[in-house]
């Protein structure tokens, strides 16, 4: 499923490459968006070829559109295919979500509604990327502000039936759960409960924006702040519950100077060895 260290990664980011490189303690390893290096050439391949010599990298696709109704992109696969390809990544990953209609592009992660139909789609797509990869592929569980009155399957169980039918496995988004749960008034901790554990080959962490609404509180998956505490405690539960497993620190918008994102990395890796410790 993965190779990845059970260890903190980090989200690379162009402007941090000297302080990765510098740092006595870098990341253990490093994840990038698909989409940002399907040119042919130019900086972004000549830091990545570099890294890719001392660290394990985790490719994560944000535009497949894995979900939409129509076929998936054969040239999108093409490069995506090139791109794995050329840096044999340990790991790659995408979403359970469509961002496309047709020829439209609609650069957002959207949600779809979870029913046999649904399930029968993703799957089939799931089959067809895995096949033309020639990789197991990691589906990662999505943040939401909307609920299908169609959904007739949880989306727990929707996850665990796609890993059974493809054999993929799950990527678990803390931060997605927590903002999910938190927008539907549902109990976080009684989603991670139902959660398919067993096919977790990496776990997200990212921070979020709230608003406060006369609804109650609405939560945006922003990637563009620190990680919650009450994520940081729900990340601690699950990974007593299952052990150590490959972390990412996800930091994509107003991203800060490396001081900032080396104690987040930090602060979940502390927590990776505490489980360690505890395991022995």
């Amino acid at each position: 499923m993965t190779t990845l260290p059970a260890r903190a990664g980090l989200g690379f980011k162009p402007q941090h490459f000297d302080a990765i490189r510098q740092d006595p303690h870098p990341p253990a390893f490093l994840e990038v968006h698909a989409e940002n290096y399907m040119g042919a050439g130019g900086l972004p391949h000549a830091q990545l070829t570099a890294l890719r010599q001392d660290f394990p990298v985790s490719i994560h696709g944000v535009g497949l559109s894995i979900g939409g109704t129509g076929p998936l992109d054969d040239a999108h696969l093409a490069r995506l295919r090139l791109l794995c390809d050329r840096y044999q990544p340990e790991s790659f990953s995408e979403h359970l979500a469509w961002s496309s209609h047709g020829t439209e592009y609609l650069n957002d992660l959207l949600p779809l509604p979870y029913t046999s139909g649904t399930l029968d789609r993703v799957s089939a797509h799931v089959d067809q990327v895995q096949a033309f990869l020639g990789r197991r592929i990691l589906l990662e569980n999505p943040a939401t502000y909307v609920m299908f009155e169609q959904s007739t399957i949880p989306e727990t169980e929707f996850l665990a039936a796609i890993a059974r039918r493809t054999g993929c496995g799950l990527l678990l988004d803390v931060n997605n759960v927590f903002v999910s749960c938190t927008n539907h008034r549902l109990d976080p901790r009684a989603y991670l409960a139902e959660f398919p554990m067993h096919a977790v080959g990496e776990i997200h962490l990212g921070g979020h924006d709230a608003e406060d609404l006369p609804s109650g509180p609405l939560l945006i998956d922003s990637h563009g702040a620190p990680v919650a505490d009450p994520v940081w405690t729900l990340y601690a539960e699950v990974i007593a519950r299952i052990g150590a497993v490959p972390t990412l620190v996800e930091w994509d918008n107003h991203v800060p100077d490396w001081p900032i994102l080396a104690a987040e990395l930090a602060r979940a890796d502390g927590l990776l060895r505490q489980v360690g410790r505890d395991a022995a």
